[in-house]
């Protein structure tokens, strides 16, 4: 969900202009996957600009307090989420974990890394979402916890049905800063495509594992 469209347009123009997203519809990408796709998303490319960071994280903190009650914990995804993730936890003056993946298989085999207690309301932070799967596998490990999801934020999402659907399944509300529409719309407005990659693009949101260039 995108709380607001000028918000997301300016987050898409940042990650265009930073290359954090490229997009090649004639010489497309492969997902680990297998998925062909037009589009490649590195959002951690944020960090290394001060001011486009800046905006990110306070984005994120507006979206928060407009969205949901104050929490108790900022919560992020390794490994994109946590960088993004602590600096709103610093921002909001509020205790910050992050999740694996998995469990660690040697030492004290913690998924979940950082003090917290059993009840307390967090909001989950990610940089991407594609199908929704990883964040929710986060999102099963923090509940199994002890803790309490009052939502997930991420910096893009590529707009999957199959993300909403999983997101709706798990009973996780959930937004972000910019989306795939948001970002097409202001690559046109800069000639960054063509109206041709437009539609091819557009195919391949809709069907992404039998998309071909």
């Amino acid at each position: 969900m995108i709380l607001d469209k000028d918000k997301a347009l300016k987050v898409a123009d940042f990650l265009l202009q930073i290359k954090a997203v490229k997009l090649k519809p004639s010489n497309p990408f492969q997902w680990s996957s297998g998925w062909l796709s037009p589009i490649y998303c590195d959002n951690r490319k944020i960090l290394s600009y001060p001011a486009i960071r800046t905006y990110i994280r306070q984005s994120f903190v507006e979206c928060i307090n407009t969205q949901y009650s104050k929490p108790d914990v900022i919560v992020g995804v390794a490994t994109g989420g946590i960088a993004i993730g602590a600096l709103i936890a610093e921002e909001m003056g509020l205790p910050f974990i992050y999740v694996r993946s998995s469990a660690k298989a040697h030492g004290m085999q913690n998924q979940i890394e950082g003090g917290y207690e059993e009840g307390q309301n967090v909001v989950v932070i990610e940089d991407l979402i594609s199908t929704g799967g990883s964040s929710l596998k986060a999102i099963e490990a923090l509940r199994k916890g002890g803790l309490n999801i009052i939502g997930l934020g991420a910096i893009f999402t590529y707009g999957f049905e199959k993300a909403k659907r999983n997101f709706e399944n798990a009973n996780c509300k959930f937004f972000t800063l910019s989306d795939y529409d948001h970002l097409i719309e202001k690559a046109v407005e800069q000639n960054y495509i063509t109206q041709e990659d437009v539609e091819s693009l557009t195919a391949w949101r809709k069907s992404p594992d039998s998309w071909k260039k």
